[in-house]
């Protein structure tokens, strides 16, 4: 949640020099004998630097479905709210907050009248409609279409083609008057609303494109803060946004290009970093990288909702046996793991939802729910012999599908270790892939093992609770569990306006995902740690749904 070559980083076209001009301003004096000079700073150039570990899989809001491609959506276009410096909820497209029926089942919402695509079109009601039947259009296979299934009135029915996508449950009342319809009240209703897979498309240059659409830069619009004006698809390893002045806040962001390119190696991403090529790098994961920076003012860290885990591929037989994924699953050392291989401040996870993510009445959802599937080698070794004897084998032999950037390769490498040390006759054979060759591998079921990661999309439990339902878009596992199932389904429904006892019924149900079943292998707890130049100011992370912004970011003087 990404091709480089090294090469490319040295080609970057930057503009980071910061110099004095001297500027004269002669003034008389009491005297009326001297003049006087006065020097002054030029601005800095408003241009930002910056590497990511991927290329961007998909820049169409209705296919994508990684932190990628929704974050550098969330620059460049812009939805009904979106988050802001605080992680607040702010107006988007939206003129004001949502107004909801009685039982918060309808919504209707007004849409500021003077937002305008990148062609001059006006953004309207009608672009969310489309953007929306596209998502759940079967014919588009939307791997992020689960999250309005269930959710808004008929997309359940509209994904499993029994009923057409013009019967979803939104409709324009009139060019700037959006009404959504859901199947059930939600309470993150506004967060849920911000996520950029319900982005609006403009239906007229959308299907003009054809195939075409969102496959390069110039065949995208834009309505955000940036405009996207080099990309050449999804292999691209190098990318520019510019300042939209035709953006309804444009007079709030000061960037007025942003550089980005891939690296996949973090001490080429630091040294690029220390020679002024880049002013903020990827996520850093080398201990030994991280140590060179431990209490400078440009090491910038935060702990991330963000949880890791092993996917296991029940279309494999042996991976079916629960006896199998238990011993997988607590036989690997997660403390050495954050500790010594990551090192740095990655937490082990023995849990789903993560720890200080959400709260209820002030208590932390982890308060009262359980750890799982906690280190144990003794423990595993039984549940392995018990598994290899339930199915008649011996030995056995995996795929592990990682990712191809060096912390990925070292984490994978680690893993392999403890499974083949801890696990007499298991081989793990890695696979390191490209990032959106990973997430087709994920998607297709083309592995047994699988290192996959989820960051929440909306402010609730339900984000990571509802992944491992039997019908789950996102469940790639063949998982099923009928107790899971009904669980999710009483939260979401007859528990909705219960706070406290849809709060247990998630809890619940992710005790029988992990203690019972074992269907995935949670694995940490992610610290983000990047380089962040001292004269950018403003850099903004979100806990959900996009990573970070770059519309409040500012270039300033460092000089004294």
């Amino acid at each position: 949640m990404k091709k480089s070559k090294l090469s490319l980083l040295l080609v970057l076209s930057l503009v980071l020099s910061m110099f004095l001009a001297a500027c004269s301003s002669n003034k008389t004096q009491d005297s009326g004998t001297k003049s006087s000079t006065k020097t002054a700073e030029k601005a800095p150039d408003q241009v930002l630097n910056v590497l990511e570990t991927a290329e961007i899989p998909s820049m169409d809001s209705a296919l994508s479905q990684d932190v990628l491609s929704f974050t550098i959506l969330n620059a460049v276009n812009e939805g009904l709210y979106r988050i802001d410096q605080n992680q607040k909820i702010i107006n988007g497209v939206a003129a004001g907050a949502p107004v909801a029926n009685a039982d918060k089942t309808v919504y209707t919402i007004k849409l500021k009248k003077d937002i305008k695509w990148s062609n001059g079109d006006p953004v309207t009601a009608h672009d969310f409609v489309y953007a929306w039947q596209r998502v759940v259009d079967p014919n588009n296979a939307s791997p992020y279409a689960y999250y309005v299934d269930g959710t808004i009135k008929n997309a359940h029915e509209i994904m499993n083609k029994a009923k057409p996508v013009t019967d979803l449950g939104v409709k324009a009342i009139d060019d700037y008057t959006l009404e959504v319809d859901l199947a059930r009240p939600i309470p993150y209703f506004e967060t849920y609303i911000a996520f950029p897979v319900l982005y609006p498309q403009n239906q007229k240059y959308v299907e003009a494109q054809g195939k075409n659409y969102a496959k390069d830069a110039a065949h995208i619009l834009f309505n955000g803060p940036f405009k996207l004006t080099k990309w050449d698809g999804p292999q691209a390893t190098e990318w520019t946004l510019e300042k939209n002045d035709a953006y309804w806040g444009a007079k709030d962001v000061s960037l007025t290009k942003v550089n980005f390119n891939v690296s996949k190696d973090g001490q080429a991403s630091a040294n690029a970093f220390e020679a002024g090529e880049a002013d903020i790098t990827p996520k850093l994961a080398d201990p030994a990288i991280l140590s060179q920076y431990t209490g400078s003012k440009n090491l910038y860290t935060y702990q991330q909702p963000t949880i890791f885990w092993l996917k296991f591929n029940e279309k494999n037989a042996a991976l079916k046996n629960v006896n199998i994924r238990k011993a997988i699953a607590m036989s690997i050392d997660k403390k050495a793991l954050t500790k010594d291989v990551l090192a740095n401040g990655s937490i082990p996870a023995d849990y789903i939802v993560p720890k200080s993510f959400v709260n209820l009445n002030g208590k932390d959802f982890r308060a009262d729910a359980g750890t799982y599937l906690t280190t144990d080698k003794a423990k595993a070794l039984e549940y392995w012999k018990k598994g290899l004897a339930e199915i008649g084998q011996t030995k056995l032999t995996f795929s592990y599908v990682g990712q191809d950037t060096a912390s990925s390769k070292k984490t994978d490498a680690y893993i392999k270790d403890q499974l083949e040390k801890n696990l007499p006759g298991i081989t793990v054979n890695i696979e390191s892939v490209p990032f959106k060759i990973r997430l087709d591998r994920e998607d297709k079921q083309q592995y047994d093992i699988l290192m996959s990661g989820w960051g929440p999309d909306y402010q609730d439990p339900m984000t990571f609770m509802d992944l491992w339902t039997t019908d789950s878009q996102q469940n790639h596992m063949s998982y099923s569990n009928s107790k899971v199932d009904d669980l999710i389904k009483h939260a979401q429904t007859t528990l909705a306006t219960d706070p406290a006892k849809r709060w247990k019924a998630l809890q619940d149900a992710e005790k029988i995902v992990l203690d019972e079943d074992a269907a995935i292998a949670p694995m940490y707890q992610r610290s983000a740690n990047l380089l962040i130049n001292s004269k950018v100011k403003g850099y903004v992370t979100h806990a959900i749904g996009p990573d970070y912004s770059l519309q409040w970011i500012q270039i300033v003087n460092t000089k004294k």
